[in-house]
Parts: structure tokens; C-alpha cells; sequence
């Protein structure tokens, strides 16, 4: 499988799990201009970048693991 379909799987799945801060996100976006609720924003960010690199993170785990295998069958297939 194409290591894109694999990220865009992980991604979805952790942005599921993390709705939380593309929801503060859009709250904050879309209550502008009221400053009381700018920790929205920060926190919206920090929970989106991690559930980015929780998924890029997974990929790798998979993509590597998938490269292994494949590599440990072909040296066993080598006559």
C-alpha cells in the first residue's frame, strides 16, 4: 500500500481521536474579535501539531516495518 494512503488513514484516525483542536480552532476563528478565549487558539494549535506528528510518527513505525518484512522475504527467496 502507498505510504500516502497509509498517512492519510493514521491521519484521519488521530484527528478523530483529537477533534478537540480543530474545534478550538474553529471557535476561535470564529469568534473573533473576543481576546478572553485566545488560549483557544494556542491550545487548538498545540493539539493539532501533535496529532500531525503523532500520525507522521506512525507512518514511519508502519512504512519501516512493512520495508523490513519485505526485505527479510526477499533475502530468504535469494537461492
Amino acid at each position: 500500500m502507498s505510504t500516502l494512503w497509509v498517512y492519510l488513514r493514521i491521519q484521519l484516525m488521530t484527528l478523530v481521536c483529537g477533534i478537540v483542536g480543530p474545534i478550538f480552532l474553529f471557535v476561535y476563528f470564529a469568534a473573533q474579535p473576543d481576546t478572553t478565549i485566545r488560549w483557544m487558539y494556542w491550545w487548538g494549535l498545540l493539539i493539532t501539531v501533535a496529532d500531525i506528528l503523532v500520525a507522521l510518527t506512525i507512518t514511519d513505525s508502519v512504512t519501516r516495518k512493512d520495508r523490513e518484512l519485505a526485505a527479510r522475504r526477499a533475502d530468504r527467496d535469494v537461492p
